[in-house]
C-alpha cells in the first residue's frame, strides 16, 4: 500500500506543496484535516477511542470521525469520506468552524461538521477501538479534568464548542 499524500499549507490554509503523510508529521509540517461530531437524537455525542496501533495519539478519545485530507481534497469532500470509512455512517453534515493550524491542532488546519442520526456506527477496527453515545456535558468535563485521555485536535474543537455553546441540548 503506497503511502497518503497530503497537501502541506502555508498558515493561512493555501496549498504550497505536498508531501507523504510521514514526512509531513516528521517535519511538523502544516496540513488539513476535518472532524465531524456526529449527536444522536437524544442530543449525545459519539466519540470514539483511537486505535492503538494509530501513529498519532493512539488510545486516546477523539471526535465521532476525524482524519486528513488526501492531496487535492475539499474540506466537504473529505468530511463524508472519513465518516463513512470510520462508522460506516452517511448523514448530511453542517460545516461549524475552522480552527488555524497550530501545535495544539497537531498542526492541522482543522474543520470541524455535524449530523444527527441514529444510524448505528460499524467502526473500523483498524481506525477505531471503540465508540460511545456521551452528554456534551460530560465529554466537556472530561476534557477539562483529564485532558490527557484525548487527543490534543479534539480538545481544541472541545474548548471551542464550550466557548461557543455549542453541544448544549
Amino acid at each position: 500500500m503506497s503511502e497518503e499524500i497530503f497537501d502541506v499549507c502555508d498558515e493561512q490554509d493555501n496549498v504550497i506543496g505536498q508531501a507523504p503523510r510521514s514526512v509531513v508529521h516528521a517535519r511538523k509540517l502544516l496540513h488539513r484535516a476535518v472532524h465531524i461530531w456526529v449527536f444522536n437524537s437524544s442530543g449525545e455525542l459519539l466519540t470514539h477511542m483511537r486505535s492503538a496501533t494509530k501513529d498519532e495519539f493512539p488510545s486516546t478519545y477523539t471526535s465521532s470521525a476525524s482524519g486528513h485530507l488526501s492531496a487535492g481534497e475539499t474540506y466537504d469532500e473529505a468530511a463524508p469520506r472519513e465518516l463513512e470509512e470510520e462508522l460506516g455512517i452517511r448523514a448530511e453534515l453542517t460545516r461549524l468552524t475552522s480552527l488555524p493550524a497550530s501545535p495544539a491542532t497537531a498542526y492541522e488546519h482543522t474543520v470541524l461538521y455535524r449530523c444527527t442520526t441514529d444510524a448505528t456506527p460499524r467502526p473500523d477496527p483498524g481506525e477505531v477501538a471503540a465508540v460511545e453515545f456521551r452528554p456534551f456535558a460530560y465529554v466537556a468535563e472530561m476534557a477539562r479534568t483529564s485532558p490527557e485521555k484525548f487527543s490534543p485536535p479534539f480538545l481544541q474543537l472541545v474548548e471551542w464548542a464550550v466557548a461557543n455553546g455549542v453541544g448544549r441540548s
